[in-house]
């Protein structure tokens, strides 16, 4: 992809711009995606794109507005510039869907507000029809006569009414009846329309949309496009490169590059690097403009544990589309941004897809903040975090269990009570696997041998953590069922795979108390 060479002088921060024109005409700093805009183009007549809030998916939608609609001087420098005909210029209609529509009423007043003002921008004579998909449709039609042009079709947010709704499926699936039936007309007007682009957060599977979105081509997963939206680190060092002076670089990789929908480079989410640059702070910019608080809920209801999202293996299909009636609780978190593709594994219909989160900023500020929904203790966690991994590298597993047992000790006992996520074992291991996701330690959540699969692996300090856990009853069976934890790994193999490292090896086993909501023991041996 082409750029506008490598950046010397410092231009405006484009925070919050999410109009192509706004941003060229102020001189911000631009990645130039118009190389990717043409091949799209090129390549079909109908799209949709899945990306995560935040992630450029309205500036892109307003970029191909200004390119059909022929604002050459916009482009000028830009790649597509001299490979595009600007003495063609189509009639654009762009629908968003954004704000609070919370029901079919809403949403139908929302675009009968939309389809009046592109009427009133073209001096189209409004029909005597009052429902909004028989109103796109006279438009569709007006539009190409009057013109002589077909016209292009832009959806920006096109499930916000039903992601508003979520928890209410009885009003979700209305707002999703009433979405079909407005999309249904981008097909059957199909002779008036010369491109359809839409994008939202989620894959709803097109028979969830019926007949409304079942031509459109998601490019969601094209390798060749995957980079359409967020920046890659060539776009930091050639773009931002006045910014970057004064900031650790493999620091910002570290905090926010990761994304990743099947193409070749790692991306960024632009609202991070665009407000560190800002603030030349490291923090969870884009995780605090709209914390998850559906997705921890739904994660408690089914009993979740985070433990089971740390590198976790799933079907292709059950990740790639949404069911409103029946989805994975990993489709919706990578969906949404929370999880995203680490490695592919397979071929044709066996396809399956290994899930991390992205980067520092959301496996932290992602596990901080189910623990404060689990717990109400988010900041205890964080800071025994902090705590448990500095006495893991100093050895001292006296101050280790201290401060675990002191954060467990705060828990309301319904908590405990219930097992928390999907039992007692789990439920203590997963609260230990989020005071260590808190951290920047490196962390390997179960995996498997070809004995079987550890609990947990650290690597820390220029040693090997081995983690293994079991329950007793009581302080009596401790001993022994620390020597069963400590058996089990060295008879599985668990650490087996890192002896290839050079570094020395500590196997752990931990028990914990389901009456006493404690950890009554530890104890670490060498390989």
């Amino acid at each position: 992809m082409m750029h506008i060479g490598f950046q010397t002088e410092r231009r405006p921060l484009p925070i919050g711009i999410q109009t192509f024109s706004t941003l060229r005409e102020e001189g911000c700093y631009y990645v130039d995606k118009t190389s990717l805009i043409r091949d799209m183009i090129r390549q079909g007549r109908s799209y949709l794109l899945s990306r995560p809030r935040r992630f450029g998916k309205s500036l892109l939608v307003s970029t191909l507005k200004e390119l059909f609609e022929g604002n050459e001087p916009l482009f000028r420098g830009l790649d597509i510039h001299p490979h595009w005909d600007w003495s063609v210029k189509y009639p654009v209609v762009r629908l968003s869907f954004g704000g609070n529509v919370s029901s079919p009423e809403d949403l139908e007043d929302n675009a009968l507000s939309q389809l009046f003002a592109v009427e009133r921008a073209f001096d189209l004579n409004p029909p005597p029809i009052k429902s909004a998909p028989e109103r796109l449709r006279h438009i569709l039609h007006q539009l190409h006569q009057a013109t002589g042009r077909q016209v292009v079709v832009l959806v920006d947010e096109y499930d916000r009414p039903v992601l508003n709704v979520l928890e209410d499926r009885e009003r979700a699936r209305a707002n999703r009846n009433s979405l079909r039936d407005l999309y249904s007309i981008l097909k059957d007007a199909e002779e008036h329309v010369r491109f359809v682009f839409v994008t939202g957060i989620t894959m709803f599977s097109k028979t969830s949309f019926s007949s409304g979105l079942n031509n459109l081509d998601d490019i969601s997963l094209y390798p060749p496009l995957a980079t359409i939206c967020g920046y890659t680190d060539h776009d930091l060092d050639a773009v931002f490169a006045p910014e970057l002076e004064g900031l650790d670089r493999e620091q910002i990789r570290t905090w926010y590059n990761g994304y990743s929908w099947l193409g070749g480079e790692k991306l960024y989410n632009p609202h991070d690097i665009l407000h560190l640059f800002r603030k030349r702070e490291f923090r969870a910019h884009w995780f605090q403009s709209g914390e998850p608080g559906y997705l921890y809920r739904l994660l408690a209801e089914r009993r979740v544990s985070p433990l089971q999202l740390e590198n976790c293996v799933v079907d292709a299909d059950s990740v790639s589309k949404y069911e409103l009636d029946s989805f994975s609780s990993e489709a919706l978190l990578f969906q949404s941004g929370y999880l995203t593709i680490r490695e592919k594994e397979g071929q044709d219909s066996d396809v399956l897809y290994r899930l991390c989160f992205p980067n520092f900023e959301v496996q932290s500020s992602f596990n901080r903040g189910l623990a404060d929904h689990l717990t109400g203790r988010g900041r205890e966690v964080a800071a025994t975090g902090r705590g448990v991994v500095d006495a893991l590298g100093k050895n001292d597993l006296e101050g280790f269990s201290r401060k675990f047992n002191a954060l467990l000790s705060g828990i309301p006992h319904p908590w405990h009570d219930s097992g928390g996520l999907g039992g007692y074992e789990s439920w203590y291991a997963s609260l230990l696997y989020m005071c260590f996701r808190t951290t920047r330690i490196d962390l390997r959540a179960e995996e498997t041998t070809s004995h079987g699969r550890s609990d947990m692996v650290l690597l820390h300090g220029g040693r090997v953590f081995v983690l293994e856990f079991k329950m007793a009853e009581d302080g009596t069976e401790t001993e022994e069922t620390l020597d069963s934890a400590i058996v089990q790994i060295r008879d599985k193999g668990y650490a087996e795979k890192y002896l290839d490292l050079g570094q020395p090896i500590h196997l752990i086993g931990m028990v914990f108390g389901g009456e006493k909501h404690s950890l009554l023991g530890i104890r670490s041996e060498g390989l």
